[in-house]
């Protein structure tokens, strides 16, 4: 039988390969009861390794930082293109939506294509360029100041924008997600930009990524009860996602 130091150990390498773990799940593999690993996850917990939650352990949650997007369109590239196909196959016959910042977006503006004639309303510079190449998409860029890590604006200008539209869906992304944090980003402003979004269309879908799950940013875009649907890949832990479909989200995992 193994010790409970090199259970611990085992413990933190199946964390580290799957992003959770489960005490039935691993206590069968281990061959102990579940109350000697919920001991275990105890431990852990205590030393500031993991996190547990409904017989369940995550990774200790992260704050996340603003990277230039140059660098972020790189990060789980092939997710961020299948949540982005998924997502354009939600785009409507003459539709008009909105899409915000961010390189998931951006992937969903390189693989969009118009069912008629589309309307689109972003802030994001590069947004807008990619979709320029469409003769039958129509772009509104909101103004305001630009912000050169993301190449989009968010100010009071952008807000003002905003006022006189109405859209049948909005595609935004973040940098974190989490049940009890809800859905939030790098900056204040970006969140209040977003969440004013979410005020002027009939749905809200959100693009991210599972490895963005558990982080935590700054600014507080809304809480999950305000997401319609959730596109992420299949790499969100079963617990997590079950979790939030109970919210009332609608979850694709591709």
């Amino acid at each position: 039988m193994l010790s409970a130091h090199d259970r611990q150990k085992l413990i933190l390498s199946e964390l580290k390969q799957k992003g959770y773990v489960r005490v039935q799940d691993l206590a069968g593999s281990l061959g102990v009861t579940g109350a000697t690993l919920r001991s275990d996850l105890r431990i852990l917990e205590s030393q500031h390794l993991l996190q547990r939650n409904h017989g369940s352990a995550f990774p200790i949650k992260q704050k996340v930082i603003d990277l230039p997007v140059q660098e972020k369109s790189s990060i789980r590239a092939a997710e961020k293109q299948r949540i982005a196909l998924a997502a354009a196959n939600m785009v409507g016959e003459d539709d008009a939506i909105i899409m915000t910042s961010g390189t998931t977006i951006e992937t969903l503006a390189q693989n969009i294509k118009a069912k008629g004639i589309l309307n689109v309303v972003t802030p994001s510079i590069r947004v807008g360029v990619f979709l320029s190449e469409h003769n039958d998409i129509n772009i509104l860029m909101l103004g305001g100041h630009l912000i050169k890590n993301s190449l989009s604006v968010r100010d009071t200008y952008t807000l003002e924008g905003l006022k006189n539209i109405t859209c049948s869906k909005l595609f935004f992304s973040c940098d974190g997600f989490d049940l009890e944090a809800g859905v939030t980003t790098a900056f204040v402003e970006e969140a209040r930009m977003t969440n004013a979004m979410m005020d002027t269309a009939c749905q809200a879908i959100l693009l991210a990524d599972s490895s963005k799950c558990r982080k935590i940013g700054f600014g507080k875009i809304c809480d999950f009860a305000r997401v319609n649907t959730l596109i992420t890949d299949t790499g969100l832990a079963p617990d997590i996602k079950k979790q939030i479909e109970n919210a009332g989200v609608k979850v694709v995992a591709v």
